[in-house]
């Protein structure tokens, strides 16, 4: 199977073996986009959405979907991470809600996953708490924006 880790000599799935890495402390930052339409965009902008503050309910299951990270993604190990700092702000001229995780551990692996998972619950929120208002919102633009630690080194991504 190359260079997939995650493979065993026979093809099947496995979890990788960490216990020989160095514990490092690791950083990744990921983010996130929701396009709405002008009308959602007001409601989310002045607080009329009926379910309540879009941004924070979203700022709240972005924190909880990192933490959760190793129940939804099979082959994640469970991380004690030590800190998450959710960002999620309105671009008026996308008419969008953007949205920004910065995951911090001390461990034997990294935490992209849980950044990634952490945009993306909260890009999910802002889905569920807007549908009423509009279905065809766009969740959009999830990705890595850097990542600090570990053996495979740094990355920062080029925007």
């Amino acid at each position: 199977m190359g260079d997939f880790t995650h493979f065993d000599n026979k093809g099947g799935a496995k979890m990788v073996d960490v216990s020989e890495k160095d514990i490092t402390c690791r950083r990744a930052v990921a983010a996130a986009r929701v396009l709405v339409n002008h009308n959602t965009f007001q409601l989310i902008k002045t607080g009329g959405m009926k379910k309540g503050d879009v941004l924070q309910v979203a700022r709240i299951a972005g924190i909880m979907g990192a933490k959760h990270t190793p129940h939804l993604i099979p082959m994640c190990h469970p991380v004690i991470i030590d800190g998450i700092e959710m960002d999620l702000w309105l671009d008026d001229e996308r008419s969008s809600v953007e949205i920004r995780a910065a995951v911090n551990c001390g461990g034997r692996t990294g935490v992209e996953m849980e950044a990634l998972t952490a945009v993306s619950t909260a890009a999910l929120t802002v889905y569920d708490m807007c549908k009423a208002v509009q279905k065809d919102m766009v969740i959009t633009d999830i990705r890595l924006m850097s990542k600090t630690g570990g053996t495979h080194g740094d990355y920062e991504r080029e925007e």
